[in-house]
């Protein structure tokens, strides 16, 4: 599994469907920006990191699991309606809020205990959301199939993970100094586009489930 291959096919996959997905992700990410914009600044000083976590929970298991199926859809030569992968994310939404929830204590935790542990808990659950979606899995049966699919497999899923979020993360930086104290509409757009081209990384880990899927099963 070359990660280098692995990026340039999803980089293909994503630049040949920019314009359906955004057109399926996108309303959801600027209306999810705008929310926590609104609620971290009525919150003001008392606003904490984690109510914007709240917000997420509310649009990112929607739109996360409508890319997931329609990523899925595509690559088998299928065409689905927008209003029928929505339709699916909704009926999916509780039980991968649940597990995004989940995830997101465990990686916190892990990342406080310096760092290390909540990279490795972050890379062994990067497929649990595809296992739940895709495959109909609980939750706890898809966090633990996905840190079973990683096994042996670790620098890989990470050399690709970081090669799609360290480019946002310098450019989410470069936007801050310039823009130290943007305007809301500014800081909505910025929000939204750091939020929108993150979406890449479902491309790429779907790319990576799909394949040690194959492996596994050949």
């Amino acid at each position: 599994m070359n990660p280098f291959s692995v990026l340039r096919d999803s980089l293909y996959f994503f630049r040949r469907h920019l314009l359906a997905i955004a057109q399926l992700c996108l309303p959801l990410v600027v209306l999810e920006a705008l929310c926590t914009q609104l609620l971290l600044r009525q919150m003001g000083e008392q606003a904490l990191p984690t109510y914007g976590l709240l917000v997420s929970l509310l649009f990112y298991p929607l739109y996360s699991a409508a890319l997931i199926l329609y990523l899925d859809t595509r690559s088998n030569g299928q065409l689905t309606a927008k209003r029928d992968l929505f339709a699916r994310a909704v009926q999916l939404w509780p039980a991968l809020a649940l597990l995004i929830l989940v995830s997101s204590l465990l990686i916190m935790a892990g990342l406080a205990l310096f760092v290390l542990p909540g990279i490795w808990v972050m890379i062994n659950l990067v497929f649990a959301e595809y296992l739940l979606v895709l495959r109909g899995l609980p939750m706890l049966e898809s966090m633990r199939e996905s840190a079973r699919m990683t096994t042996g497999h670790f620098m890989q899923i990470l050399v690709c993970v970081l090669a799609v979020l360290a480019p946002i993360w310098l450019l989410d930086g470069l936007f801050l100094s310039l823009f130290p104290e943007p305007q809301p509409a500014l800081e909505l757009a910025l929000d939204s586009l750091g939020s929108f081209l993150q979406l890449f990384s479902s491309v790429v880990l779907y790319r990576l489930f799909t394949l040690l899927e194959a492996q596994a099963g050949a």
